[in-house]
Parts: structure tokens; sequence; C-alpha cells
């Protein structure tokens, strides 16, 4: 009796490890490290922005093309970089429900930090309304690829790549559909 108990007892044991669910990061924000001068953390929500309290442990992002392990604890993870100024920041983190990428721009005044997101259908939006207004206006033209060089040093210079560019266009129509 005492070992049909103990088997029973193991495979039930067994059965409920088995359907244990697994946490994975589906949605992350940036955000301003409240503890630490010049650094971010990346945390953990639901779709509605909830913090996912239950996220612990060891997760992979790249983070502008570098891999990082990030420690998370009650959802919250720190990135210990130090921001000297103004940059982008591609995060990217890949789980077995797909990729997740989030392009912010951290804005860096006095000491502090405030990431603003920023939507791949604005870094469509912009090139096309210089190439539209350089079509509609003909004498625009030289203006336009003024601005539109403009506009790429401005992305160079606070550290948005070209391949970055186009990785995060991709990646925002990708999640359309």
């Amino acid at each position: 009796m005492k070992k049909l108990f103990l088997l029973l007892s193991l495979i039930t044991a067994a059965h409920s490890f088995g359907f244990a669910k697994s946490i994975a990061i589906n949605h992350f924000v940036i955000k301003e490290n409240p503890f630490a001068v010049d650094e971010v953390a990346v945390v953990a929500t639901d779709t509605a922005g909830v913090i996912q309290e239950d996220v612990n442990g060891v997760f992979t992002f790249v983070m502008n093309g570098f891999q990082e392990q990030l420690k998370f604890e009650k959802g919250t993870a720190f990135y210990r970089h130090k921001l000297d100024r103004s940059a982008f920041l591609y995060a990217k983190h890949m789980n077995d429900s797909g990729t997740h990428a989030i392009l912010y721009y951290i804005y860096k005044h006095d000491s502090k930090l405030s990431p603003l997101h920023i939507s791949w259908i604005l870094l469509v939006a912009i090139p096309l309304a210089l190439v539209l207004l350089a079509y509609m206006f003909k004498r625009f033209i030289i203006i336009a690829v003024v601005i539109f060089c403009i506009f790429l040093y401005f992305n160079y210079h606070n550290g948005l790549s070209m391949p970055t560019f186009f990785e995060s266009i991709i990646d925002g129509l990708k999640g359309m559909f």
C-alpha cells in the first residue's frame, strides 16, 4: 500500500512539473533607473503595461547589437551601462513566441533620462514625407535632400545605424501580421 501511494505521489509530482508555467517576456518597456544615475531599467510588462512581477531570472537581450544577460527580479532588470549623452537604444528579446524589439530614444537632460518610444511608423513616415514633398514641389528637392541628410546624420550620430533602422522597420511590419 505504501509503495502504491509513493508511486502515485511521484507520478502526480512529475505530472505537475510537466505542466509548470514557463515565464516569458513578450512585452517590455525601458525606464529610467531610479537607483543609479545615467542608467536605464528594462521592465517586463503585459499588454496593458502592468509590471509582471512573476518574471525572475536571467534573460538574454540584445541592446544596440550587443548581447546582454539581464537579471530580472520582480519584473525589473537594470541595464548597467551609463549613458553619457542622448542616444538611441534598440532592445530586442527572443523567446519561443517570437522576437520582441523596441526602439527608444533616451533623451538626457540635466541629470535625468527620458526614454521616448520611437514607432517604426515614424521611421518610415519622415523619409516618405520628404520624398512626397520633393515630388510635389520641384523647388523643394534640394531642401528635402539636405533635411534627409540631416535626418541620417542625427540618427547615425546618436547610435542608430542603417541596419538597426531597417531592422526596426522590419520588426514593426512583422508585428502587424
